[in-house]
């Protein structure tokens, strides 16, 4: 005999794992509107403004710019299906699972993929793609700046050159990135990029904002085949998402693009160099402490993210049972460590709404205590060395 389940009451969390981060109240407000229809001119007008906001924060001009329907993954999906044909030859750098990820779809939609490979925890450069590329020439060169699974930034700087040079249009993942660090689409002549709403900018998972330069929007229409994926093609969403007249695609999330716009004008409102300058701030913070308690950080510290800190779990600590006595006993989410580092690291995150000094005190001291509970003896104290940092800067 069937039961009807007890009504949802999720734990209360704080969440400083690899994403979903913290939603703020006023984005929680938001999500709970009174739902309207999908071609409302009153959505219409939401959608647009969402449309100018994910402009301002990817730093851009290009007018295909929207939030898919669907999560990060999407996004990803979204720029290979439109953008690759089969046969194309397809340049990827890899260095974590991202971008591992953008070879496998790259391939499923019949691409000639081609790996620049580098170690798990490190950046890539022009000059390995350059390297790897053998003269050749591509359809598109992809590259993640922010690898989520490993807290390594790649600096863009150099990549349009390259692609020019292979003749290639450039893609970028920018999904932990958007909203922490300066992306600036436009300044580094990127043709493609996408991100994920529950990073950074604090909305949960639920859209995937992409942007595309005119140069590929007529590699779109240039295509000798149709896109493989009704729900993901462009320039069928195109009419949808802007133009005079609406036509119907598809049911877009309503309540997701509300808490979107709600997002979006938190970190306007903030700033966004006020808001890169606070995760930089909270960053330094989290990584004296780490090194107070006598921890390693594998990412060089010219390659890491402010918002996201692999941190080596030592011998002999069990890194899972760290997890779970933070998630138990402080009611704190820490990411385990995926791939290369599956098992021996953890995943910290400073993202959005989750970058703040309360923050790094509570993670500090929950892993304090979590490591103590398996025998470890922290060579400092950690929230006096978190603390010096602040001494040095006034933190938001």
């Amino acid at each position: 005999m069937s039961t009807i389940p007890a009504p949802l009451d999720p734990p209360s969390r704080v969440l400083m794992g690899p994403g979903p981060s913290d939603v703020p109240p006023e984005i929680l407000q938001a999500l709970a509107r009174p739902c309207i229809g999908h071609l409302d001119p009153a959505f219409v007008e939401i959608m647009d403004q969402n449309k100018g906001m994910l402009r301002q924060v990817f730093g851009t001009d290009n007018a295909m710019t929207l939030p898919m329907s669907g999560t990060g993954s999407a996004g990803m999906e979204t720029l290979l299906v439109n953008l690759v044909e089969p046969g194309d030859r397809v340049l990827v750098g890899v260095n974590g699972v991202f971008g591992g990820r953008m070879c496998e779809v790259a391939r499923r939609c019949g691409a000639e993929v081609v790996r620049v490979e580098a170690p798990w925890g490190r950046a890539l450069s022009p000059d390995a793609f350059r390297a790897r590329a053998e003269g050749r020439r591509f359809k598109l060169v992809a590259v993640v700046h922010a690898e989520t699974s490993t807290g390594a930034r790649t600096d863009l700087q150099g990549f349009r050159e390259l692609a020019d040079d292979l003749g290639a249009l450039l893609a970028v993942d920018c999904v932990t990135s958007l909203g922490g660090i300066p992306v600036e689409l436009d300044a580094h002549g990127v043709d493609a990029a996408y991100s994920g709403t529950q990073k950074c900018l604090s909305v949960p998972p639920g859209l995937a904002p992409v942007s595309l330069s005119e140069r590929a929007m007529a590699a779109v229409a240039a295509r000798r085949s149709p896109v493989a994926s009704w729900y993901l093609d462009l320039s069928l969403l195109a009419s949808y998402w802007g133009g005079q007249k609406r036509a119907y695609h598809h049911t877009a999330p309503v309540n997701m693009n509300y808490a979107l716009h709600a997002g979006l004008r938190l970190a306007l409102e903030e700033g966004l160099p006020t808001r890169y300058a606070r995760h930089q701030l909270h960053a330094a913070a989290l990584r004296q402490g780490l090194l107070a308690l006598g921890l390693d950080l594998p990412v060089p510290e010219a390659e890491r993210l402010p918002q996201l800190t692999l941190v080596a779990a030592p011998a002999g600590v069990d890194e899972a049972a760290v997890r779970a006595f933070l998630l138990q006993q402080v009611g704190l989410e820490i990411g385990g460590g995926l791939g290369d580092f599956a098992g021996k690291a953890w995943r910290i995150g400073l993202m959005g709404a989750s970058c703040s000094r309360r923050h790094v005190s509570l993670c500090l001291s929950g892993l304090h205590q979590a490591l103590r509970a398996q025998g470890w003896k922290a060579p400092h104290d950690p929230l006096s060395a978190a603390a010096g940092v602040y001494e040095a800067r006034v933190a938001p």
